[in-house]
């Protein structure tokens, strides 16, 4: 089974391993007089004693709650929230947010409940410079803000319901001309518009689920599909990477990828219109929250190269970015054209990108 189909079948495998443990724990209990009926019929023969209606209807309703929750659950872990055992109906439990990863501090700020019925599960993250709230109903009902980009409850948005397809001439023609190969395109998930063959469209994927979509004319006009989530492109790429490039644009990224380098991102949004002197408050540094989003992946990397232009945007996105991650593991310099030729180099004659990043340290 490949990485991608694992990731997809998780929530379920999540959900069946809580939903076994629930029962086996269930069933050694001794202080439960539901349970004592239930072993005592099940240890005798069916000529035995059967519990009565009341107690069967009642074993019943136990079995239909736990499959609810179980599915509210699933539900939570597409969008990110990762439920312990300890979330159970009519509690509220503290987890770790997702979407700002609980601050520097890593707190347990999301406050998630589940109602005693198991039909719907709501949460808000206290974190005044977060406050993400929702909720998921056990039926088809749809919530507000992020449960709205479910379109199914295998996944969120998807290249359907984007109307997305795989590139046509015109769009291969314009990456040839860049140098950029088919294989290097479908690796990465380039499409195109359905209907519109002007149209490409770069996918944005998390653990093999599609999160977000960027689309550019060939004129060169960019624009985000609406609730896209804030993310780097290619973030799956950089899992076990001790070593990465960060570069300023989805092409940059394939340009990489053509030297010989999967392990590279390219940034949502482009590069600034003038860099920040000093790191202001996380409410008020909304530009960069793709790196907060990505925490986990960026904090396992020891060295980082920022293979931006060589434009003052381009130099004011390499200043932020080493300002927010580190300039200690953070080094650019040079333009983007340099940084994919030394690639190229470094591929075609075996030089280990460990040594090179070693000089001048």
């Amino acid at each position: 089974m490949s990485a991608s189909s694992l990731c997809l079948y998780r929530p379920l495998i999540t959900a069946l391993v809580f939903s076994r443990r629930r029962l086996i724990s269930s069933s050694l209990s001794s202080s439960s007089p539901l349970v004592r009926v239930w072993s005592y019929s099940s240890s005798h023969s069916s000529n035995g004693p059967t519990p009565p209606p009341a107690i069967v209807e009642k074993m019943e309703e136990q079995t239909i709650g736990v499959a609810k929750v179980d599915t509210l659950k699933q539900k939570m872990e597409l969008l990110g929230i990762l439920c312990s055992d300890s979330c159970v109906p009519g509690r509220y439990t503290n987890l770790l947010c997702p979407k700002c990863n609980g601050g520097p501090s890593m707190e347990r700020s999301l406050s998630v409940h589940i109602v005693q019925k198991g039909d719907l599960a709501m949460w808000r993250c206290f974190r005044t410079d977060c406050s993400w709230g929702d909720k998921v109903f056990i039926d088809g009902r749809a919530a507000h803000n992020e449960v709205k980009k479910i379109v199914q409850f295998s996944g969120q948005m998807t290249e359907e319901s984007l109307r997305l397809e795989p590139p046509g001439e015109k769009v291969t023609a314009y990456f040839s001309e860049r140098m950029i190969s088919d294989e290097t395109l479908r690796r990465n998930a380039v499409m195109q518009r359905s209907g519109d063959k002007d149209i490409i469209a770069f996918t944005y994927k998390r653990n093999g689920l599609l999160v977000g979509c960027k689309f550019r004319r060939i004129e060169k006009r960019y624009w985000q599909e609406k609730g896209s989530e804030k993310t780097l492109y290619g973030i799956d790429d950089i899992n076990d990477a001790a070593e990465i490039i960060i570069v300023e644009g989805e092409i940059d990224k394939l340009s990489v990828e053509e030297a010989g380098f999967c392990n590279c991102v390219s940034v949502p949004d482009g590069a600034p219109g003038k860099s920040s002197n000093k790191l202001p408050p996380v409410e008020k540094d909304t530009r960069y929250q793709y790196l907060r989003s990505c925490k986990q992946h960026l904090d396992k990397v020891s060295r980082i190269i920022l293979a931006t232009d060589n434009d003052k945007p381009g130099q004011a996105l390499a200043r932020d970015i080493a300002l927010r991650l580190g300039a200690h593991r953070a080094r650019g310099g040079l333009l983007l054209d340099h940084w994919v030729r030394l690639l190229k180099f470094m591929k075609s004659t075996n030089l280990n990108i460990n040594n090179f990043l070693n000089w001048g340290s």
